[in-house]
């Protein structure tokens, strides 16, 4: 078994300073009590009790794993403590509306999710209620009273999944309230974020995953860099921003490539947002773009990488490789598919130059990691 300290000695892990609430947004799914069906319990919790619903009574928390069975959960210690009040006083407001919970056995009722999202700087506070059908009876009067034990919550958006699916999300969505989104800084830029963007859940530690991913790629404010997997252009921004500054720089040119259009959609508004006119965002499969890309003469210096936590895949590795990016830095949520996927790029002319953890998931088993891989002269300097 391949891991990835085989490739290169890996820096000391950069832990957080206070591991506690740092998760910017909590989903819970909800259901009922029924004696014997459901548990009460905590997420990682430091010993707090939980007072356990009668039946019948409104629950929220999460399913316990491999079932549908809900376990119970009051609040927690890596949770946004703001966003588990209001997910728990939703659970009260549920009985005086007589809004049911969805069974994901059998399909009926009403209210399946609730997602809350805090910007960490900003403090702007976003409800995503995630219904079965598209009726919430008494819609008007239901914000009202959220937001009457809430005045901090600044959009309300209900989104529509009515499809027997694991996706927690449908494709429909209404804003009940404010404008349907937030905004959050990130490394000194704004971003927009909506009810589907994907956005690192914690604030901290993703400043100084990005600030060292940067600081990876080395770069003067000259170069062409790709940055894959963009979603809402976060790493794009914040390298923009960071060759825009750098003296004697001309900018450099940023391009985000990434396929789900709503996220290209919040990627082009955050460029707006920050002023950034050396980055242009594109709806596009990453690997073909870069194919395309190559197939026409062009280059890029660096490649940035940020995969889902299956990482990436060989189609996609080759599709960096015939671009042939200088430095490529790889950023993983996942140490097993990094490891297969560095071995992938060794074998096309890619050496490891240094790694390092940073823990974005303070509690958990999980660490995300920052790799830089070289070729060409820049392996010739080392």
């Amino acid at each position: 078994m391949i891991n990835i300290g085989d490739y290169c000695k890996v820096l000391p892990i950069i832990g957080m300073e206070n591991p506690y609430h740092y998760r910017n947004k909590v989903h819970a799914v909800f259901d009922v009590e029924r004696r014997g069906k459901h548990t009460n319990g905590g997420r990682r919790t430091a010993g707090n009790g939980h007072a356990k619903a009668a039946p019948g009574g409104v629950i929220s928390g999460v399913y316990k794993a491999g079932t549908h069975e809900v376990i119970n959960i009051d609040s927690c210690e890596i949770e946004d403590e703001l966003s588990s009040a209001i997910i728990r006083d939703i659970r009260g407001l549920l009985h005086s509306f007589k809004i049911k919970t969805y069974d994901e056995d059998t399909g009926y009722g009403l209210l399946r999710h609730v997602l809350v999202r805090r910007g960490f700087h900003s403090g702007e506070v976003m409800v995503v209620l995630v219904l079965g059908s598209p009726i919430l009876p008494s819609k008007n009067n239901f914000v009202k009273a959220l937001l009457k034990e809430h005045p901090e919550i600044t959009t309300i958006v209900m989104n529509i999944n009515d499809k027997r699916t694991s996706m927690v999300l449908g494709d429909r969505e209404q804003t009940l309230y404010g404008k349907g989104y937030i905004e959050d800084v990130l490394c000194g830029n704004t971003f927009r974020i909506s009810p589907k963007s994907f956005y690192q859940i914690n604030s901290v530690q993703t400043e100084i995953l990005y600030n060292k991913a940067i600081e990876f790629a080395g770069l003067t404010g000259n170069e062409t860099v790709i940055d894959a997997y963009c979603g809402i252009g976060t790493i794009g921004i914040t390298a923009a921003s960071y060759m825009a500054g750098q003296p004697g720089g001309k900018g450099g040119n940023v391009i985000g490539v990434e396929l789900n259009a709503d996220a290209v959609k919040d990627a082009i508004a955050n460029a707006k947002r920050n002023n950034m006119d050396n980055i242009r965002f594109y709806c596009d499969d990453a690997g073909k773009f870069m194919t395309r890309m190559a197939a026409n003469g062009q280059h890029a210096d660096v490649v940035f990488m940020d995969p889902p936590r299956s990482g990436s895949d060989e189609t996609f590795l080759s599709c960096v490789a015939k671009l042939a990016p200088k430095k490529i830095v790889y950023i993983s949520c996942g140490p097993d598919t990094l490891a297969r996927d560095l071995g992938v790029l060794k074998k096309k002319g890619y050496r490891v130059e240094k790694m390092v953890g940073v823990d974005l998931f303070p509690m958990t088993g999980h660490v995300e990691t920052v790799v830089l891989l070289s070729k060409g002269e820049v392996d010739s300097k080392k």
